[in-house]
């Protein structure tokens, strides 16, 4: 274990042997690092924390500090994050809130500088969270999101899957998976072409998801006609299935085009 002399870390900490600390860092009780995972200087780690392997957590990191919630009093309550995440500097990634209360965040993100992850939020995989971005607890993010610098979650919504928010946007309703999102509040632009050739859609795929994102977003029909529209013009894949779902599930409501 390469630890740097000036970095305090508890002895009731566990941490692979491979693990690298350094200067200034303080580790606090209850946290676990897995293998060749490497935190940098100035860093704090608390809570019941547990970091996974080749974990890149870089200068300020602040991670697996209590709850930004008035509510919160002190309950157990923990924060997972999986293997190969990036953190970048001054990042702040809370507990979750009430017993039991858990912040989860995947494996393979890049989580840009000054960005925050507040209590009880579900950040999946392959995601890119830019500098300064913002999610507010409860927020569920769903595998290969991307959410643009500056760019502010509320509380409860979910940006889905292979979706994209742009900078500085205001989301108060959930981000449609696929979709290219912008403004204040956040409203479809349409697909996010460039994220789904790179997952590799074939053509087929995407043009059936244009289609169905016309109906859904861009028609005046209001959204329950539109579903029933989708389902009866549009042949049924795992995308179309999972958008659908999606938005029959949301609690929020679902950003549109206007």
């Amino acid at each position: 274990m390469n630890i740097h002399p000036t970095a305090i870390v508890s002895k009731r900490t566990n941490l692979h042997e491979s693990v690298k600390v350094g200067p200034y860092s303080i580790i606090e009780d209850s946290v676990s690092i897995g293998k060749d995972s490497q935190i940098g200087a100035h860093c704090h780690i608390s809570g019941n924390t547990v970091i996974g392997e080749r974990c890149n957590v870089f200068t300020g990191a602040v991670i697996g500090s209590i709850p930004q919630d008035l509510k919160f009093k002190g309950e157990k309550s923990s924060l997972i994050i999986g293997n190969d995440n990036i953190i970048r500097e001054y990042t702040t990634i809370n507990l979750g809130t009430g017993d039991g209360g858990k912040t989860v965040v995947g494996s393979g993100n890049l989580i840009m500088a000054y960005s925050h992850v507040a209590h009880d939020c579900n950040v999946g995989s392959e995601c890119v969270i830019a500098n300064c971005g913002t999610l507010a607890g409860h927020v569920t993010v769903e595998d290969m999101a991307v959410i643009g610098g500056f760019g502010a979650i509320h509380q409860f919504c979910r940006v889905g899957k292979l979706s994209i928010v742009g900078g500085c946007s205001k989301v108060v309703q959930d981000i449609p998976p696929y979709s290219t999102c912008d403004g204040h509040p956040a409203r479809v632009y349409g697909l996010n072409l460039i994220g789904l050739k790179r997952a590799g859609l074939d053509s087929k795929v995407l043009l059936e998801l244009r289609r169905a994102f016309k109906i859904l977003f861009f028609s005046r029909l209001v959204t329950s006609t539109a579903i029933e529209k989708v389902k009866d013009e549009i042949p049924e894949s795992n995308y179309l299935t999972h958008l659908i779902e999606f938005i029959t599930g949301s609690q929020r409501g679902v950003c549109k085009n206007k």
